[in-house]
């Protein structure tokens, strides 16, 4: 069974920068795809990012703010956020499945972290 943790949420002001983290257990992490995803209250998982270990993908409201980085030695996954907006805010996700296209969507992955606050002020 995969446990996803993630960690590294919290308050930033707009402009700022915040790195994510979500550690993975299990054997099949140097082969499976990686994606972070975030939610609103009331609204639907969003895309945000995802590596399938050789290419990386964005979501278009954070590419080139945004960059998603694995060690699969580690079992570790990051998401490193810069010039942060206030519409940034939300939980955000890690997850985890066997490489599947399209990697935006959430039935995509099979496994879930219980997500990580960010908040970022105007």
């Amino acid at each position: 069974q995969v446990q996803l943790v993630e960690s590294g949420g919290g308050l930033r002001q707009a402009g700022g920068s915040l790195r994510l983290a979500c550690a993975a257990s299990g054997r099949t992490f140097s082969s499976s795809a990686m994606g972070w995803f975030r939610q609103a209250p009331g609204k639907e998982r969003e895309f945000v990012a995802a590596s399938s270990g050789t290419n990386t993908y964005y979501a278009d409201c954070v590419k080139g703010r945004f960059t998603i980085s694995r060690n699969n030695a580690k079992n570790t996954v990051s998401l490193q956020m810069n010039s942060l907006k206030p519409e940034d805010a939300d939980i955000y996700y890690c997850a985890q499945g066997r490489l599947r296209y399209p990697v935006r969507l959430t039935t995509s992955y099979d496994y879930w972290g219980q997500g990580t606050q960010v908040t970022v002020s105007s």
